[in-house]
């Protein structure tokens, strides 16, 4: 048979198929491979760029407030007189000092550009070129974030540009010191000096930070740009308004209040940093009255950066750290398996025999597979908290401790003691700010800032990953304890005793998270709901405009299903009865998806699922043994090459898989909510076009027929069936 027109519609259908076949194996392939990228390159590509986009604006303040100030000062003799209260010193012979150290042929024209500058803005001159090529620099890098500049071009410029930066201030800062010693004087440094040193510091450090961002995109490990969230690019901008927030407010208070600018800059920062130490406080009515509008608009600043810092460390790298270390969990046991002969489990059941040796069903293989990755899921995220509270909790100790180290050397005409400075280093840290002990010297005060900025948003990780460790198991203690004395509970206290000691333990071998029991599947064949659904129907206007539209297709997938019933046609209402299932499914798990703690299914819902998008438990042809070692198949923004010839040899392989290989859907980044939806709309999105597909061939059937009937040639009545049935299919479906 050959009907004419339904050639070309079937070319189309088949190329359509194919391509929504590869669209999907592309779809798997990315999210399998997600986790198998070693967590060092996800570093180098997206924390050393963050890292960059936040501490360059840092260090181009602090490079203002290294122009603001002379460098040196004349400390005044007598009682009282110290470097706080030093007498400015010109600094006409910086630049012949900086010529010295640059000399080389090389260098030739850039010396004789120098020595033709004015003597009263050598320095200055020299330190503007350096802010200048700073700011250049990060403004490439912002574009390149932007995508608006490529990666090739804004890369040396970022690069360079603060290589060259910190080279002109180290210059500068060696000059500086010069000549610093003379008879009958005592000299000393101002905190812009410092400022410069910070400066320089930052420059060379986020410099050699891209430098491993280029070299591990040159290598083909990520792709040549900057994949940023939009709260990753939140962070750099509030970081950028909170600096230029306080050096605004620093200007001000200078103008107010008659501070020298960098003792107000001290002052605005301990001020918004809620540190309070109080050896600056405003004495006119005009700053203290702008103290009410500033310290809130500073603090609400400060908020959403620290929350955003918060958001980033612990949730987007908490995850990508996460999956690695569920991958290497998941190696590690499977190769105590294959080493004890254990791996018997792990075989697709094909055969009675196998089956009855084993004493199990390919389902019940299948559910003991599913729960040894869960075991695996809580012993890595337990582990996974722990670590994450050590080096947050090392990082503050290393801050406070070395900090009092710097503060104990740069006061040292106070005469601290290493214990005082700890001290004072102590209670700035917990933003308490006793005042008792306060910053006099120039060094103190540049490192006090530094410092703080540092500080604040490092005890914010340490408390939430105490909050997760911790604090959890104190208040978990605290609660058994009430319902053990004052609060008692209604289960008998045997029962509560064994809970807690199961809780405890529990708390350190990872068997963490709420425990889920279902009787019955999700959606139609089971409408219960738990107590964290409850109340939840829908995030947002999207989300709830989504929502009233997939239950308006819902009902009319009922009435479609109806209609067929009436018609006798059974093909077309299993059809229409399995797009209901989809959608309904589809409603339900997008109430789950901004649950918290996130949703984790059980494995009867797993099935459910899986069963929907045509995957069968069952059905041991899908399934595979899992592989210790997963070939890692990502390079850059390249997906492995598939040949037309091998498409569906690969498309079949891709399809077996286990609950403990990396194409199980509780590998990887994403969560199990998303998982679902993700693929419950695919597959609803391929059952739509194939009934889409399916009216417009019998649409077209049908004209063929009646253009045969106009011509009176006998239709082909297998393959085009009657006019009317072919209507009746067409307007319901």
């Amino acid at each position: 048979m050959n009907d004419p027109g339904l050639d070309e519609p079937i070319q189309e259908t088949s190329k359509d198929v194919e391509q929504d076949r590869k669209d999907e194996l592309d779809f798997q392939k990315e999210d399998e491979q997600a986790f198998l990228n070693p967590s060092r390159w996800w570093f180098a590509s997206t924390a050393f760029p963050l890292l960059a986009g936040t501490f360059g604006p840092m260090a181009s303040a602090f490079s203002v407030c290294a122009l603001s100030e002379n460098w040196r000062v004349i400390v005044p003799h007598g009682p009282g007189g110290n470097e706080a209260h030093g007498i400015d010193v010109k600094d006409p012979g910086c630049s012949g000092r900086i010529l010295q150290l640059l000399g080389s042929t090389s260098l030739l024209k850039f010396r004789r550009w120098l020595t033709s500058l004015s003597n009263s803005c050598r320095l200055y001159a020299v330190n503007s070129i350096s802010l200048f090529l700073a700011l250049t620099a990060n403004l490439a890098l912002l574009l390149n974030m932007a995508r608006r500049l490529s990666f090739a071009i804004a890369q040396p410029i970022t690069i360079v540009g603060w290589f060259i930066a910190s080279a002109l201030l180290i210059a500068l800062v060696v000059a500086a010191t010069y000549g610093l010693s003379l008879p009958g004087q005592d000299r000393a440094l101002t905190q812009a000096f410092y400022y410069a040193i910070i400066a320089s510091g930052l420059y060379f450090l986020i410099a050699a930070l891209m430098c491993v961002t280029v070299y591990g995109a040159y290598k083909g490990h990520y792709p040549q740009e900057f994949k940023l969230t939009m709260s990753q690019r939140t962070l750099m901008l509030q970081t950028i308004s909170f600096m230029v927030y306080m050096l605004a407010g620093a200007a001000v208070y200078h103008r107010v209040e008659g501070w020298r600018f960098l003792d107000s800059v001290y002052f605005t920062n301990f001020t918004l940093l809620t540190v309070g130490i109080g050896s600056l406080a405003p004495k006119t009515h005009t700053g203290r009255a702008l103290l009410f509008p500033f310290a809130i608009g500073g603090i609400v600043i400060l908020g959403l950066v620290i929350g955003s810092i918060r958001s980033l460390v612990l949730e987007r790298g908490k995850k990508k750290l996460g999956s690695r270390m569920v991958e290497k969990k998941r190696v590690q046991l499977l190769k105590k398996m294959y080493k004890k002969d254990q791996q018997d489990k792990l075989i697709p059941i094909d055969s009675k025999e196998q089956a009855d040796g084993l004493g199990m069903t390919e389902r019940e293989r299948r559910k003991s597979e599913f729960e040894l990755m869960r075991q695996i899921q809580d012993h890595a995220t337990q582990r996974q908290k722990w670590n994450a509270l050590f080096i947050s909790g090392s990082a503050w100790l290393v801050l406070w401790l070395v900090g009092a180290v710097v503060f104990w050397k740069a006061e040292h005409q106070q005469e601290w003691s290493y214990f005082q400075a700890v001290y004072f280093a102590y209670t700035s840290l917990l933003t308490i700010g006793y005042g008792d002990f306060t910053n006099f010297s120039n060094a103190g005060k540049a490192a006090f800032v530094f410092w703080s900025l540092l500080a604040v948003p490092t005890l914010t990780i340490v408390i939430s990953n105490m909050g997760d460790t911790v604090v959890k198991s104190i208040r978990d203690l605290t609660d058994y304890l009430g319902e053990f004395t004052v609060l008692p509970g209604e289960s008998p206290t045997k029962q509560r005793a064994k809970q807690l000691v199961t809780s405890v333990t529990s708390t350190f071998r990872g068997k963490e998270g709420r425990e889920e029991t279902m009787d019955e599947p999700p959606g139609m064949l089971g409408e219960k709901e738990d107590e964290s659904t409850q109340g939840i129907r829908g995030h947002g206007a999207m989300t709830g405009a989504t929502d009233r539209l997939a239950g308006e297709v819902e009902k009319e997938e009922l009435s479609a299903a109806d209609d067929a019933v009436q018609r006798g046609d059974e093909v077309s209402r299993d059809a229409h009865e399995y797009h209901y299932q989809l959608i309904r499914e589809f409603r339900n798990v997008m109430k789950h998806l901004n649950e918290n703690p996130p949703r984790r299914y059980t494995y009867e819902e797993w099935a459910w699922f899986l069963k929907l998008m045509g995957e069968d438990e069952e059905d041991q042809s899908l399934h595979r043994k899992p592989p210790v070692k997963v070939r890692n198949d990502y390079k850059g923004d390249r997906k492995p090459d598939m040949q037309q010839g091998g498409m569906e040899d690969e498309m079949d392989e891709q399809r077996q898989w286990s609950w403990l290989c990396n194409r199980s859907p509780l590998m990887g980044e994403t969560g199990e909510a998303d998982w679902v939806l993700e693929r419950l709309s695919v597959t609803l999105e391929k059952e739509l076009k194939r009934q889409h597909k399916s009216r417009k061939d019998k649409r077209q059937s049908r004209v063929n027929v009646e253009k045969d009937a106009k011509k009176g040639l006998p239709s082909d009545s297998g393959s085009s069936g009657t006019l009317e049935t072919q209507k009746g299919a067409e307007d319901t479906g």
